[in-house]
C-alpha cells in the first residue's frame, strides 16, 4: 500500500502508462496534465446505464467528488488477496499515453497498449475495470487522414485542439463512469449465494472463476431473490426480485444500530427467500457483503450509502468473529467521516470549531484505535504466510492512517479545511510542507499549542507500526512503511528516531540488492553454464578456466541508486554524530585545495587559529555505537558494491574518530580502504581521496642563519656620520622616554635572508594514529619571489609522534617571500595546502578567549537535541559570545636581501682568545680579515661589547639612580670603554681574497670578565647591478670575535681629602717623600694653596709605583711619586692652588651624557641643597681635570691610568678649595725697640713666634675681589681667648664699604698672658647677605713662649 494517505479508501487509482516510442518528456509533460485532475464532481460523471452497472452511478445534480489517485505502479500480485477486502488498493483504471505520427499508427498503439495491460495485470485479476489510450497527435503529422481513424479503446487528442484540460477531463470522467459500472457488475457477482460463500469462504478472499459461478443466478431459475442493494422505505415494498430498483435512490435500509439481525432480514427480501438462503447459503453471513458495498459506495462518493452499509456491516461483525473485516469496515467509517467534514466546512478554515470540551477528531482517532486494536489481535486460522504478512500490511496502513490524522490536524494548526485537504490529498496543498519545512523548536511548539496535538502523541502513534510484524511483510512493503515512519519522524523534528528508522530503510533496501544479485546471477549461470564459465576469482572477477591461461572477466555493474542510499546512510550517520563526508573526492581541475590550520583562524581565521579548539572539545554521542554504525557503512559500501565510497567511509572514521577508535579499529579502516582503493586501480578507475589524516603539520619555523651570515638591517644615514656619533653604547637607553608604548607596539624584527644562500626550514609533522603514516610528498607553499625547493617523498611518520624534518630552499630574487604552509599528499589521497598563519597578540587574545570560553561552557550549558553536536554547538555558543577574526591571517614573512660579501677571521693575536690585564691597563689586540666571497667590500665599522655595558645600561634604564651617579654611570660607559678601536687608518675598500689588519685595543677595567669584538660590514655601492631601486636603508653582515678579559685589581684609593696649607704642619721632613719636600718649597702664600691628599692601598703581590700630576693654569706642573709595596698603603700629597668657577658654571646642572629623560627623584631637594650639590659636581670635576694619577710597575714595563672617579668631594673640601670672595689676610706686628716702627714677627713652620706679656698689633688686610662694591664687617675668633687681651670688641667690627679690588687694614691690639699655643681666626660678612653666608676667612697660628 504505498498511498499512506488519509482517505485513500476513497480514491480511484488510475495508472498511468507510456505507450510505444514516445519520448520521455512528451510521457511526462502529457500525465502530468492528466495528474492535474485529482477529483471529478459527481456531476460530471455520465449516467445512462440501466442495468445493474447503475447501481454506483450517482444522481445528476449531486454535490460530491470521485477522488483520484495516481500511482507510479500497480499493486504486486501477492497483493491478489486483498482485491475484496480492499478494493481501493488495486488499479481500477489504466490509461495509456501514445504518440502517434506517421510512422507510428493508432492500431499499432492500441495493440501495444493491450499487450501492456496484459502484461502487468495478474493472471486472475479482477482489476483493471476500465482501460482507454490518448494518443496525442504530433505538429508535424497534422492533417494525416490515418489518425483520425476511430478504434474502440483509444481516443486521438488532435495537436490543434486549443483548451486539452477541458477535454482531459470529460474523457477522465467517462473513464470513471465505466469504472464505476464495471463495479456494479462485480458486487452482482457478489450479492447471490455462491459469490457470498466465496467472499466468507477465507480471510483475504477472491473472486471465483467464470466457470465455477453458475451461469443464471436469477430468482426464477434458482428461486432466490436477488438482494438488492438499494431496498424500498416503505414497509410493504416488498419489491419483487425482477423489478428493476430506480437507480436514482441514494436511499438506504432504515435500520438503526440496536435492530436485531432477524428484522434487517425482513427488509431484504421476501420470506420466500430466506427459505432458500437458509438452505444455500445459512452459514454465510452478510457483514462482508456490507462491507464490500459500502467500500464500492465510497469510492463511487456516495458517502451516505456507504456510512450505513458499514454500519450494518459493524453491527453484523460485532456479533460474529471477523475483527479484520470488523476493523476494516471502523477504518471506511473514519474515512467518510472526513469526507462529510471536507464538504461541509471546505474553505473555510474556521468552519468546524472545537465547541465543546472533545476535540472534533476525537471520534474518529477512537474508532481507528478500534481497528488497530481488532488488527493486532486478529487471529489467523491459515497456515500460509501471505495471510500473516497481509495481515500485517493491513495493520501497519491503519496505524499510518491514524498517525496521518494527527500529523495533518498538528501541520495544519487545527480541524479545519486545510486539515480535509491535507487527509484527502497530501500533495495538493503547500501549506503542510511550508508548515513544516521550519524544523525549529519554537516553531514544532506553537504547532502543538495551536493545533492541540503534541508532537509526542503524533509519535508514539507512528511508533505502533514498527514491530516483529515488519518481518511479515514483503521489501516493499516494508520499505514504505519505514519510509514513512522516517519521513513523520523527520517532519517532528525527530532526528535520532528518523536516523534509526532510515538505518533499517537502509537494511532493508541493501536485502533486496543482495537478493535481486543472487537471482541474477543464478540466471546468468543457467544461461553460461554449459560453457563451463563459472569460477571466481577472489576480488569477485569471473575466470575463464577452459583454457591455459587465466582471463578474469568482471561483471557489468549497475551503479544507478548507489549514491541515494548512500545519501540516506550519511544522514543517518550525521544524527548520530558519525560523519561520514569529512573525506571527499578530490576533484581533478581543482588542483590542490586548501585547509588553514589551527597551530585555530580565522574559522579563521583562526575557525581555525579556530581549529586548535579542538582539543577542548567535547564529544558527542556513544563511541561504541558509532564504531558499530561505521562497520555497519563499510558493510553496506562493500554490499552495493561501491570500493570508493568504502574507502571514503573508512579514511573519514579515521579523520573523525580517530581518539575514540582502538588500535585494532584504526588497523582495520586503514587496511580496508587500502583494499577498497587498490580494487579501483586494479580496474583502472582510481579517484584520488580528499586527504585524510588530520592536521599534520603542527609548526613551520625558519632556522636562524649562523650569525656571521645574518644579514642586519640599516639605515642609509649612518653612512654619512662619523665613527664616533654612531655610538652604541647607550642604545639601550637613547629613546628619551622612560615609557614609550608606541614602541612596545611596534612591528616586530624581519626575517631576513640573502638572495641564493640556502635557507634551512623545520617542518614538525604529526601522526595522530597508531599505525604507520605514509605521507607520498610535501613541499613548501609560498607566495612572492621565486623559491627553488625540492619536495620530499616518500616519508613515514611513526606512530604516535611528533616527526620533525628539514628542507632546504634558495631565494633567487630579491623582495618577499611568504610562506603561507605546506601542500602535503598523504598516501592514496590529492595533494592539500594547510595554511599556517602567524597568530599576532590580537589573535592569541582572542584564540584563548575561545579557549576559555570553550573550557568554560564544557559540561554546563544543555544544548538542545542535535545542538549538542560540536559543529553545531560550537557555531551557536561561540560566535555569538566572541567576535571573529576579521583581520585576513598572516604568515611568515622573509625579505630577501641583496646578495652579500662574506668575511672571515684569518689569525689573531690572542691566545685561545684571551687576555690578562692589570686594572687601568691597555693591550692591543691584532685582527686579520680575509674576504673570501665574490664581492668587494666597502663599508667597515667596528662595535664592541662587554660584560660591564649590560648592567650599567640596565641600572639607566631603571632610573632609580641619583644624577651624580647617572653621570658617573654614563660617564664610564662612553670614556673607559673596555674595547675601542682607534683607527687612525680607515679601511676604505676590502677587494675580494684580500687580506686586512685591525687593531683593537683593550682596557683594563675591573669588573669586565668578557668581552666582544663586532665587526660590520657590506657592500654599498653597487653601480654593476642595474635598475637598483633606492632604498633608505642597507643590510650588512656581522662578524664576532669573542674576547675573555681577565683584569686584577690591585691598587685601590681612599680616604680624598682637601686641606688648606694655613693648617698644615710644615713639619713633615721625616714622614713625606722626597718628591713632596721638593714641591712644598713652591708654596709661596699659603693661603692660596690647599693639599690635595689621597691614600693609596696595595692589594697585588707586587709593588707598583704610583704618580700623581698636577696640570693646573697658572702653576708649574708638579708630580709626586711614590712606590707601594704590596699588602701597604701609602699617603699621597700634592699642592693645589685655589681657584674660583664663574657663577654661571657652577649654576648649570649636572649635564646627562645620553637624550634621557629624567623624571624627579624620590628625594626632594631645596633649592640651597641643589646649588650646593651642583657646586660641588663642577668643582669635582675642575679638579679631576688638574690631578691625574697613573701606575708602573717596580720591576717592570706595564703600566697604566689611575682612576680617581671613585673619590667624592665634601663641603669642608670644597671650601678649602675654592677662593672666597673676599680675601683675608692676617699679619702679627710688634713695634721696633729702636725706632718704635712696626714689624713682623718672625714666622716659621706656619706659625708666628711671640713672647708673652709684649703688645702686638693683629693687622688684618680686607680685599675686595669681586667686581662690585660690598659692605663687609669682621669677626675675630681667639682661642684660647681666656688668655689673651684685647682692646675694643672683637666680633662686628666695621670694615665699611669696598669698592671693586679695594682693600683695607684693620689693627686690633692683643696681648698674651701666657705662653703657649693660639689660633686667632678672622671671618668676613657681607652686610645684608643671610647670616650663614661667610664671604672670606683666615687663620693664624701663634706659638708663644719665653725665648721668642
Amino acid at each position: 500500500m504505498t498511498s499512506h494517505a488519509f482517505a485513500a479508501l476513497a480514491h480511484i487509482q488510475i495508472l498511468v502508462l507510456p505507450v510505444g516510442p514516445i519520448p520521455r518528456t512528451a510521457f511526462e509533460k502529457y500525465a502530468a496534465e492528466i495528474r492535474t485532475f485529482d477529483s471529478i464532481r459527481l456531476g460530471d460523471i455520465p449516467t445512462g446505464m440501466k442495468d445493474e452497472r447503475a447501481r454506483f452511478m450517482p444522481n445528476p445534480l449531486s454535490s460530491g467528488h470521485l477522488y483520484l489517485s495516481y500511482p507510479s505502479h500497480p499493486a504486486p500480485p501477492r497483493h491478489l488477496p486483498l482485491s475484496l477486502f480492499r478494493p481501493s488498493h488495486f488499479t481500477l483504471g489504466i490509461i495509456g499515453i501514445a504518440a502517434c505520427s506517421s510512422s507510428y499508427s493508432l492500431a499499432s498503439a492500441l495493440e501495444q497498449f493491450e499487450n501492456t495491460v496484459l502484461d502487468i495485470s495478474p493472471e486472475g485479476s479482477t482489476f483493471p475495470l476500465a482501460k482507454v489510450c490518448f494518443a496525442f497527435e504530433e505538429e508535424e503529422c497534422v492533417g494525416n487522414a490515418g489518425l483520425g481513424d476511430t478504434l474502440p479503446g483509444i481516443i486521438s487528442i488532435p495537436s490543434v485542439m486549443g483548451n486539452k484540460k477541458l477535454y482531459l477531463g470529460t474523457l477522465l470522467a467517462d473513464l470513471c463512469s465505466q469504472i464505476l459500472a464495471e463495479l456494479g457488475r462485480v458486487y452482482q457477482v457478489l450479492e447471490n449465494p455462491v459469490g457470498n460463500e466465496y467472499l466468507n469462504s477465507a480471510l483475504f478472499p477472491t473472486l471465483p472463476s467464470p466457470s465455477e459461478m453458475p451461469l443464471s443466478l436469477s430468482s426464477g431459475i434458482l428461486g432466490f431473490p436477488s438482494y438488492s442493494s438499494q431496498p424500498e422505505l416503505d414497509s410493504s415494498g416488498l419489491a419483487a426480485p425482477n423489478i428493476p430498483i430506480k437507480r436514482s435512490s441514494t436511499s438506504g435500509p432504515i435500520i438503526s444500530h440496536t435492530t436485531s439481525l432477524t428484522q434487517r432480514h425482513s427488509t431484504l427480501g421476501p420470506p420466500a427467500a430466506k427459505k432458500r438462503a437458509s438452505a444455500v447459503g445459512a452459514v454465510s453471513s452478510h457483514g462482508r457483503l456490507y462491507k464490500v458495498l459500502g467500500d464500492f459506495f465510497l469510492l463511487a462518493g456516495r458517502t451516505e450509502e456507504a456510512m450505513l452499509w458499514y454500519a450494518e456491516a459493524i453491527v453484523l461483525f460485532k456479533t460474529g468473529q471477523d475483527p479484520v473485516w470488523h476493523a476494516s469496515a471502523l477504518e471506511g467509517m473514519a474515512t467518510v467521516f472526513v469526507l462529510d467534514a471536507w464538504s461541509v466546512g471546505q474553505g473555510l478554515q474556521s468552519s468546524v470549531s472545537n465547541n465543546g470540551m472533545k476535540e472534533p477528531w476525537a471520534d474518529i482517532y477512537e474508532q481507528l484505535s478500534q481497528a488497530i486494536a481488532l488488527y493486532h489481535k486478529a487471529p489467523v486460522h491459515s497456515e500460509l504466510s501471505q495471510d500473516y504478512s497481509l495481515l500485517a500490511l493491513t495493520y501497519c496502513t491503519v496505524v499510518m492512517r491514524q498517525t496521518s490524522l494527527l500529523f495533518c490536524v498538528w501541520s495544519t494548526k487545527g480541524w479545519g479545511a486545510l486539515a480535509f485537504a491535507s487527509m484527502l490529498q497530501p500533495g495538493s496543498t503547500s501549506y503542510m510542507q511550508k508548515a513544516t519545512s521550519d524544523r525549529s523548536w519554537t516553531n514544532m511548539e506553537r504547532l502543538s499549542i495551536v493545533s492541540g496535538v503534541s508532537r509526542s502523541h503524533i509519535a508514539n502513534t507512528v511508533s505502533q507500526a514498527h514491530g516483529p510484524w515488519l518481518l511479515h511483510l514483503g521489501p516493499h512493503e516494508r520499505l514504505t512503511i519505514l519510509q514513512s515512519m522516517a519521513s513523520i519522524y523527520s517532519c517532528l523534528g525527530y532526528r535520532r528516531k528518523e536516523a534509526f528508522i532510515l538505518r533499517e530503510v537502509i537494511s532493508c533496501i541493501m536485502d533486496l540488492i543482495v537478493c535481486g544479485r543472487e537471482e541474477n546471477d543464478l540466471l546468468r549461470k543457467s544461461d553460461i553454464g554449459s560453457a563451463n564459465i563459472g569460477s571466481h576469482s577472489e576480488n569477485g572477477d569471473e575466470v575463464n578456466m577452459a583454457g591455459k591461461g587465466a582471463v578474469g572477466m568482471r561483471q557489468n555493474e549497475i551503479l544507478e541508486g548507489n549514491q541515494s542510499i548512500l545519501k540516506l546512510l550519511i544522514c543517518s550517520c550525521k544524527v548520530l554524530g558519525v560523519d561520514l563526508e569529512a573525506v571527499g573526492v578530490a576533484k581533478a581541475a581543482d588542483g590542490i585545495s586548501t585547509e588553514v590550520g589551527r597551530g585555530d583562524s580565522n574559522s579563521s581565521s583562526m575557525e581555525d587559529l579556530e581549529g586548535l579548539v579542538d582539543a577542548a572539545k567535547e564529544s558527542f554521542g556513544w563511541p561504541e555505537l558509532q564504531v558499530g554504525v561505521i562497520r555497519e557503512a563499510i558493510a553496506v559500501a562493500e554490499a552495493l558494491p561501491d570500493p570508493l565510497a568504502v574507502a571514503r567511509i573508512s579514511l573519514s572514521a579515521l579523520r573523525t574518530m580517530h581518539s575514540v577508535l582502538a588500535s585494532s579499529d584504526q588497523y582495520h579502516l586503514y587496511q580496508t580502504a587500502g583494499r577498497a582503493l587498490a580494487v579501483m586501480r586494479r580496474r583502472g578507475d582510481a579517484p584520488a581521496v580528499e586527504y585524510w589524516a588530520g592536521h599534520p603539520i603542527m609548526s613551520l619555523a625558519l632556522l636562524p642563519l649562523a650569525l656571521h651570515r645574518l644579514p642586519i638591517e640599516n639605515l642609509c644615514s649612518i653612512l654619512t656620520a662619523t665613527p664616533s656619533a654612531t655610538n652604541s653604547l647607550l642604545s639601550g637607553i637613547t629613546d628619551p622616554f622612560l615609557y614609550n608604548p608606541r614602541k612596545l607596539s611596534g612591528p616586530q624584527s624581519k626575517n631576513l635572508i640573502v638572495q641564493g644562500e640556502p635557507i634551512e626550514l623545520t617542518i614538525t609533522l604529526r601522526n595522530p594514529y597508531v599505525f604507520d603514516l605514509e605521507i607520498q610528498s610535501i613541499s613548501l607553499s609560498t607566495t612572492g619571489v621565486e623559491f627553488e625547493c625540492s619536495p620530499v617523498s616518500t616519508l613515514v611518520i611513526p606512530p604516535n609522534t611528533l616527526y620533525p624534518i628539514t628542507v632546504v630552499g634558495t631565494a633567487k630574487t630579491r623582495g618577499t617571500l611568504v610562506f603561507r604552509g605546506c601542500i602535503v599528499q598523504a598516501a592514496w589521497g590529492a595533494a592539500k595546502e594547510f595554511l599556517l598563519p602567524v597568530p599576532t597578540d590580537a589573535d592569541q587574545n582572542l584564540f584563548a578567549r575561545h579557549q576559555s570560553a570553550v573550557k568554560c561552557e564544557s559540561g554546563r550549558t544543555k544544548h538542545w537535541g542535535l545542538d549538542s553536536r560540536p559543529w553545531e554547538k560550537d557555531g551557536r555558543r561561540l560566535s555569538t559570545l566572541l567576535p571573529s577574526f576579521k583581520k585576513p591571517p598572516q604568515f611568515l614573512q622573509c625579505v630577501v636581501v641583496p646578495e652579500q660579501p662574506l668575511l672571515r677571521i684569518r689569525w689573531t693575536s690572542l691566545t685561545h682568545g684571551a687576555v690578562m690585564l692589570y686594572n687601568g691597563e691597555e693591550s692591543s689586540i691584532r685582527l686579520t680579515l680575509e674576504n673570501i666571497s665574490a664581492l668587494p667590500i666597502d663599508f667597515l665599522r667596528l662595535s664592541f661589547e662587554d660584560s660591564t655595558i649590560g648592567p650599567a645600561q640596565e641600572a639607566l634604564s631603571e632610573g632609580e639612580l641619583s644624577v651624580f651617579e647617572t653621570y658617573e654611570t654614563e660617564y664610564d660607559l662612553l670614556h673607559r670603554q673596555a674595547l675601542s678601536w682607534r683607527n687612525d687608518k680607515e679601511i676604505t675598500k676590502i677587494l675580494p681574497n684580500q687580506k686586512v689588519v685591525l687593531s683593537v685595543t683593550c682596557l683594563g677595567k675591573v669588573g669586565c670578565a668578557h668581552g666582544t669584538i663586532h665587526i660590520s660590514y657590506s657592500q654599498v655601492n653597487r653601480e654593476h647591478e642595474e635598475q637598483a631601486p633606492a632604498a633608505e636603508v642597507f643590510y650588512t653582515r656581522q662578524l664576532s670575535y669573542p674576547v675573555t678579559v681577565t683584569v686584577y685589581h690591585m691598587l685601590e684609593c681612599h680616604d680624598l681629602s682637601l686641606v688648606p696649607m694655613v693648617d698644615v704642619d710644615y713639619d713633615i721632613g721625616h714622614r713625606a717623600s722626597n718628591s713632596m719636600t721638593q714641591i712644598l718649597p713652591e708654596v709661596d702664600d699659603p693661603a692660596e694653596w690647599c693639599l690635595f691628599a689621597v691614600d693609596v692601598r696595595n692589594t697585588y703581590g707586587l709593588p707598583f709605583e704610583v704618580t700623581f700630576e698636577r696640570e693646573q693654569a697658572g702653576t708649574e706642573s708638579a708630580a709626586v711619586s711614590s712606590t707601594v709595596p704590596p699588602g701597604s698603603m701609602s699617603r699621597i700629597m700634592l699642592p693645589v692652588k685655589k681657584f674660583r668657577l664663574s657663577d654661571d658654571q657652577i649654576s648649570q646642572p649636572i649635564p646627562t651624557l645620553s637624550d634621557r629623560q629624567f623624571v624627579v627623584g624620590k628625594s626632594r631637594l631645596s633649592i640651597e641643597e641643589e646649588q650646593a650639590q651642583r657646586e660641588l659636581f663642577w668643582y669635582r670635576e675642575e679638579l679631576l681635570k688638574i690631578i691625574s694619577a697613573r701606575w708602573k710597575e717596580t720591576n717592570g714595563d706595564r703600566h697604566g691610568d689611575l682612576s680617581l672617579r671613585q673619590q667624592r668631594l665634601t663641603l669642608p673640601m670644597l671650601k678649602a678649595l675654592r677662593t672666597d670672595v673676599v680675601r683675608v689676610d692676617l699679619t702679627l706686628v710688634t713695634d721696633n725697640q729702636d725706632d718704635g716702627s712696626p714689624e713682623e714677627l718672625d714666622y716659621g713652620g706656619g706659625k708666628y713666634i711671640a713672647r708673652p706679656n709684649e703688645m702686638l698689633y693683629l693687622r688684618v688686610e680686607v680685599a675686595n675681589s669681586t667686581l662690585s662694591p660690598l659692605v663687609m664687617a669682621l669677626d675675630l675668633i681667639v682661642d684660647p681667648a681666656e688668655q689673651v687681651l684685647s682692646e675694643g670688641g672683637l666680633s662686628n667690627v666695621v670694615i665699611g664699604k669696598l669698592e671693586s679690588e679695594e682693600s683695607r687694614d684693620v689693627e686690633v691690639p692683643l696681648y698674651f698672658l701666657c705662653t703657649g699655643r693660639f689660633e686667632i681666626g678672622a671671618e668676613v660678612r657681607i652686610l645684608g647677605a643671610p647670616k650663614d653666608s661667610r664671604a672670606g676667612a683666615s687663620r693664624v697660628c701663634i706659638s708663644v713662649r719665653e725665648d721668642g
